[in-house]
Formats: C-alpha cells, sequence, structure tokens
C-alpha cells in the first residue's frame, strides 16, 4: 500500500500552479496548495480505493489538496467523532469544508449528531460545515422525515443573522436544499425564506431573498410536481 508521503509526491506531479493565481477571486487562500483538480483528484481516490489509515496521514500533511483527497479515500464506517472534531478544526478554506463534509462527514451516521453543536460553534468553518451538513443530507438521505428537516429551521433563522460570508453561504444552500427535497417541505422553506426576506438583518435578507429566487422558480416547481 502507498505511504502518505508517497500520495502526496504523485499529488505534486499532478500540480497546476497556473490555478493557483485564482483562487483568491473565489475566496479560496492559495497558501501550501498545489493546484490538483478535483477531477484529478477523484481519479486518484478511485484508484487508491478506501483506506483510512492512509486518509489519516494524507490529512497531516497539512496540504490542502492532499486533505480533499484524504476525505474522498476514508471509512466513514471507521471514522470516529474524535477524528471529525481534529478535522473540522483545521477547516480553513470554503472548499475543504464543503469537500469534507460531502465526501466523507455526510455518508457517517455521526454526522447528523454533529449538526447542532456545529452550527452553533462560534467558529466560521465549524459553523459553515453544519449548515453544509444540512443542506447535503437533504439532497443525499432519502429516508429521513420531513420533521428533522423542520426542526432545523430555527437553527436556520438563528443562522441568517451571521453577516460572515461563508456561514450566510451556508445557510442559504441549506434552506434551499430543504426546500428542493421534496413536495412536503417546498411550502414551510418557502415561508421561512419570506420571512428571513423581510427580515431587519441585511444578511437574513439576503439568505431570504437568495432563496425564495430558487425556490419559487418555475424549473424548481415542475421537478417537485413530478
Amino acid at each position: 500500500m502507498p505511504t502518505a508521503r508517497q500520495v502526496l509526491a504523485e499529488l505534486k506531479k499532478k500540480a497546476r500552479p497556473d490555478v493557483l493565481g485564482g483562487l483568491d477571486r473565489f475566496g479560496i487562500p492559495s497558501a501550501k496548495r498545489l493546484g490538483v483538480t478535483i477531477p484529478e483528484t477523484r481519479k486518484m481516490a478511485r484508484a487508491l480505493g478506501t483506506d483510512h489509515p492512509l486518509a489519516l496521514s494524507l490529512w497531516k500533511t497539512g496540504v490542502p489538496d492532499a486533505r480533499i483527497l484524504a476525505s474522498m479515500i476514508a471509512d466513514a464506517g471507521l471514522l470516529t467523532s474524535r477524528e471529525m472534531e481534529a478535522w473540522v478544526k483545521d477547516f480553513d478554506a470554503w472548499d475543504i469544508c464543503d469537500q469534507v463534509c460531502m465526501n466523507l462527514f455526510s455518508r457517517s451516521p455521526l454526522g447528523w449528531k454533529k449538526i447542532r453543536p456545529w452550527v452553533n460553534s462560534r467558529h466560521e468553518f465549524v459553523k459553515r460545515a453544519g449548515f453544509v451538513l444540512i443542506a447535503v443530507l437533504a439532497w443525499h438521505d432519502k429516508e429521513t422525515p420531513d420533521k428533522i428537516f423542520t426542526s432545523y429551521f430555527s437553527l436556520l433563522k438563528k443562522g441568517a443573522q451571521d453577516e460572515r460570508n461563508f456561514v450566510k453561504k451556508a445557510v442559504n444552500w441549506a434552506l434551499r436544499g430543504i426546500g428542493k427535497r421534496k413536495k412536503s417541505l417546498h411550502a414551510p422553506a418557502l415561508r421561512l425564506s419570506r420571512e428571513l426576506a423581510k427580515s431587519a438583518s441585511k444578511s437574513a435578507r439576503w439568505v431570504g431573498q437568495g432563496a425564495l429566487r430558487e425556490l419559487e422558480s418555475a424549473a424548481i416547481r415542475k421537478r417537485l410536481a413530478k
């Protein structure tokens, strides 16, 4: 089995320094980045297969590209609460946060248990992770009853007040995700969106108005009607 050092060397061969200059425009810090594309990273992940010990070693390198790869090859069934807490505290960019939540945390049964404590965190990317989990689970989890998602409305309402860019964007994503999940959740998500759109809070208005634009669209209504 390859070592973390060998995998990192392979990542460096696939580095794209030319893309690093444009990352700042998207709010992604370029420090320590190699510039490996997500499609190339997924290709490497498929070749490596699931390897939890290797994933933990790659995370410890601190290289963002290696950390994203780690989220793709880690075993969600072996992932511990302590490991999740250690990783989430290392988040320093929205793309790492989102990739780890989508690729790994949302597939762990522990993911549901992390939502409430994380959305109540003072740390920007920990808080974002909690809302991203809501958004991702709303899309991928087909069995969870509606009442679980509507129980998060109070968290969305509170989180929408947060002026920090990466938090309010995740709140908006979570609200849209719930509203698009199924027809029975569309109406309550619309009501919350309209409430937020009239809020005295500038960030809450932004969240609500953004959600309304998508949830009221003909495309979403047509899809849900099917």
